[in-house]
């Protein structure tokens, strides 16, 4: 039998020639992530341990993005203890307020993640490099701590469905809308513990932050990981950003999946998933006029360049409603460098909106947009749990940058084809 992309990677960390379905593995990981939170809790199992060095400094990486710039007492004193801890033990990608982003847009921008790699992270969205062609999953702190020690971590290989996608998206549609529409039809845990495996003609037309954004929401329908084939757009987007050789890995002809899901892009239509679960989807035309409070546009899943033009091209020349706040938050740096460069900035200000330095703040009710009682956000972040972004009667409805920007506009639930 022959085995996917997912089986391939792991059997070659591995040091074996084939893996099965539900094997129990030991591979070398090529990246170990941590963030603000979860590093911290890390580091006291590191230590406890008795570990007293790090496998590889250049392949563990640290991005203070979750409450950072502090929020508070207690967030400095995490931020501390994971900062002097990469201070002590020389850290390559150490990454503090000035220079870090939102994680998981951070580590693709910085080439340091590639095909054919296993990146392992202390935060459930790691799963997004799978865009490139890697397996990269969520694991728990101690399991951070384990494979910072050792470059080393168990795996229970997972099963595979595979994901066809056919023809091309339609203006106003995008990656939030594909991976959106995947979840509401098969459901938050329709891929638990197994690797969504996308395939087909339509990859092709889909842009690398298609795929980020898609790769990314994983973990929302239980999946272990998502991952694309390697091809031109991958290619062109790691020239010049990974410097090390990789290797891309292509499912055999015989590979086995436990079902497959085949997607037309070319009938998607702007999706909503409403509260309180990502399977809790709509077409945007059903629940449009739903009066609403807030807009965030930006965390890992929604926070990239392409997220922030297509949300300018919706508001420019526009004000946000009287009755909606409007957060924007570029998700790094060199974000924002392009978007201040490009007008975008100017476009969203004048508009009335709030553009933030790159935090993940907002999208687990942490900061910079926390909601009272009984508010209700349009989000391109991507939980909508009871309590995620604030009060426990607060609302979360997940969107595209398209559609939460025509929300903002309109001060309800909008369609972007239709604002005029």
């Amino acid at each position: 039998m022959g085995m996917t992309m997912m089986q391939k990677i792991l059997a070659k960390h591995a040091g074996l020639d084939h893996v099965e379905v539900g094997q129990l593995i030991e591979a070398k990981v090529d990246m170990v992530l941590g963030n603000d939170i979860t590093t911290p809790v890390a580091i006291t199992e590191f230590e406890k341990a008795g570990f007293s060095q790090v496998f590889d400094k250049d392949k563990i990486s640290i991005v203070l993005d979750h409450y950072t710039p502090c929020k508070d007492i207690k967030s400095a004193e995490l931020c501390l203890k994971a900062r002097n801890f990469a201070h002590k033990h020389s850290i390559t990608n150490f990454f503090d307020v000035g220079q870090m982003g939102v994680e998981h847009a951070l580590l693709p921008e910085k080439g340091l993640c590639a095909p054919g790699e296993i990146i392992v992270g202390a935060d459930s969205h790691t799963c997004t490099y799978g865009a490139l062609g890697a397996f990269s999953t969520g694991i728990g702190s101690t399991d951070m701590a384990a494979a910072m020690a050792t470059g080393l971590l168990w795996f229970k290989v997972p099963a595979a469905i595979k994901v066809t996608l056919k023809g091309k998206l339609q203006p106003m549609v995008s990656g939030k809308d594909v991976i959106l529409h995947l979840i509401g039809e098969i459901g938050v845990d329709g891929a638990l513990y197994q690797s969504l495996e996308f395939a087909g003609e339509g990859v092709s037309s889909l842009t690398m932050d298609d795929r980020f954004t898609i790769s990314n929401m994983a973990i929302e329908a239980g999946g272990k990981n998502g991952i694309f084939p390697v091809d031109e757009k991958t290619m062109e987007y790691i020239s010049g950003r990974v410097n090390r050789p990789c290797e891309a890995f292509e499912a055999d002809a015989d590979a086995e999946y436990v079902r497959e899901v085949v997607i037309d892009l070319d009938k998607l239509e702007p999706t909503v998933a409403m509260p309180h679960l990502p399977e809790n989807t709509k077409v945007v035309t059903e629940v449009a006029g739903l009066p609403i409070n807030q807009v965030v546009i930006g965390s890992c899943t929604n926070g990239r360049i392409s997220d922030l033009r297509a949300a300018a091209a919706v508001m420019k020349g526009k004000k946000v409603a009287a009755n909606v706040r409007c957060i924007v938050i570029p998700a790094t740096q060199e974000i924002v460098l392009h978007a201040m460069k490009e007008g975008l900035i100017e476009t969203f200000i004048e508009a009335g909106a709030a553009v933030s330095t790159p935090t993940c703040g907002p999208c687990l009710g942490g900061h910079m947009g926390v909601m009272a009682e009984g508010e209700r956000t349009v989000s391109t972040t991507n939980r909508n749990f009871v309590g995620r972004m604030g009060h426990v009667t607060s609302e979360v409805i997940l969107a595209s940058p398209a559609v939460a920007a025509a929300s903002a506009i309109a001060g309800c639930v909008a369609d972007p084809r239709t604002l005029s």
